[in-house]
């Protein structure tokens, strides 16, 4: 017989819920590894928050405006998005990280 290391009335029984579910902020930057970076020369250089995918993170296919090829499923890469200006999150870019950095 498996030993049970916890109550059978259940693990949550008599315990309250310390932390009550929160919004996230809409321009994504309560996630870990999101910076802060100059954006494109057609921004104006505006701020930026750029986050670093991994390759295996990234599931689908992407078009980089840097040089308009593909990002094809595996590769890592970098996602951007305007922090003051458009639609926040909803703007993201997957660029290639050589685009990303020659912007």
């Amino acid at each position: 017989m498996p030993r049970r290391n916890h109550s059978r009335r259940g693990h949550r029984a008599g315990r309250s819920n310390p932390q009550a579910p929160r919004s996230l902020p809409r321009d994504g930057a309560v996630y870990y590894g999101t910076q802060e970076m100059p954006g494109p020369s057609y921004t104006g250089g505006a701020p930026h928050l750029v986050r670093r995918i991994g390759s295996s993170r990234a599931s689908k296919f992407y078009v980089c405006p840097g040089c308009n090829q593909n990002i094809p499923p595996g590769v890592a890469h970098i996602v951007a998005w305007p922090r003051n200006f458009g639609r926040g999150a909803d703007d993201r870019r997957h660029w290639h990280r050589h685009c990303w950095e020659r912007r």
